[in-house]
């Protein structure tokens, strides 16, 4: 599975671009601010539906336009396919798969799995909860089409049961409608932790070999998920908690607060770990989500790095850059001195500058 080409329209800061991808290594250089993470992004939207950084559609679009288009073309096994998003300010975005509209997000997923690597994930370990809870998020949901759906109407009824709860100050006797949200929260949020866990126990046979090699063999690392509440409690938790949601107008139980720890040598290097520990773990978790992608879906991923080289060691970066192997590739940075002391084949190399991308026929030397 590759990504063949890519077109925008008033995207961001493009007001128009064309771009040909190379079945390899891909490089996008240049200053900070001129549209290469925008690229990444749309090509992120092109496969999940959703932005990597959580804007909203009105927020992708041009400040001088009220809609944006997306064209991806990929191919896979051996067919190409065209993928067309319309992105608009005020209504919900239009998705064609070779010309025929889709209802669902769900029927673009497995198209085009991505694998999203940018200095913030770096950080993933040491910050909230819910920075780890995004990230199984959206890995699961390019997964596991019944997962989305799960996920998209727990959140709906989180939503819902929110709103409730803040009109009961005004109108107590709406109380007795509760328990319709109540159930539809627990049959979906009861499926969303077993998807959960089952998630992590894959995960966890992948990122264990993973991490001793990153580590030089000194440490084993486990993840471990930390349910805010077990799936066959969920239904009382949520009971007993009806008075004190009421009282502070929100949902104070369910997957929503879920967290997840990562465990070296016995301490949860999220509040022990040094910053080396910490990225390590963030490395072998991106690294161990390229492997499972591969185990799921028998297919090959396409690898998005944002500026991230810059922000490892050198032993890192090697390790990063010797596991891509066969992997199509994007990656963006400032300049292509970090490539050049690596043994590392570079198929295109494109220029982005204020919006414009020109690709850079040129071949980069290694020792």
């Amino acid at each position: 599975m590759i990504i063949k080409s890519l077109e925008l329209e008033n995207f961001r800061n493009y007001e128009t671009l064309s771009i040909d991808f190379d079945s390899g290594t891909n490089i996008l250089y240049g200053d900070n601010a001129q549209g290469k993470t925008n690229i990444l992004e749309a090509i992120f939207l092109s496969a999940t539906t959703k932005s990597h950084k959580g804007s909203k559609d009105k927020d992708v679009i041009n400040f001088s336009a009220d809609e944006a288009h997306i064209r991806t073309h990929v191919v896979k096994d051996g067919l190409e396919n065209r993928v067309d998003m319309h992105l608009r300010k005020n209504r919900s975005k239009g998705i064609a798969i070779n010309g025929q509209k889709i209802k669902k997000a769900a029927d673009l997923l497995g198209l085009l799995n991505v694998v999203f690597f940018s200095p913030e994930d770096l950080s993933i370990i040491k910050n909230g909860p819910a920075e780890r809870r995004r990230f199984v998020d959206l890995e699961l949901c390019q997964l596991d089409s019944v997962y989305l759906h799960d996920l998209n109407h727990y959140n709906r009824i989180i939503n819902q049961r929110n709103k409730l709860l803040k009109e009961l100050y005004a109108n107590p006797g709406l109380k007795d409608t509760l328990f319709v949200w109540d159930s539809q929260l627990v049959t979906y949020g009861s499926r969303i932790i077993e998807s959960r866990n089952a998630f992590i126990d894959q995960l966890n046979e992948i990122i264990y070999g993973i991490h001793q090699r990153l580590s030089g063999g000194k440490e084993a690392l486990k993840i471990i998920y930390e349910p805010d509440v077990k799936s066959e409690c969920f239904e009382k938790r949520l009971s007993d908690c009806q008075e004190k949601d009421i009282r502070f107008k929100q949902t104070s139980v369910g997957p929503h607060r879920d967290d997840f720890s990562f465990v070296a040598g016995g301490v949860d290097i999220r509040k022990f770990g040094s910053q080396g520990q910490q990225r390590t773990a963030a490395l072998s978790l991106k690294l161990s989500e390229i492997e499972l992608v591969k185990k799921m879906t028998k297919d090959i991923p396409l690898l998005l790095l944002d500026d991230v080289l810059s922000e490892l060691d050198s032993s890192r970066q090697n390790h990063l850059l010797n596991s891509i192997g066969d992997i199509q590739t994007i990656i963006t940075c400032t300049g292509l001195e970090e490539f050049v002391n690596n043994r590392f084949e570079i198929n295109k190399v494109f220029e982005v500058s204020n919006a414009v991308v020109k690709n850079i026929d040129r071949t980069i030397d290694h020792v």
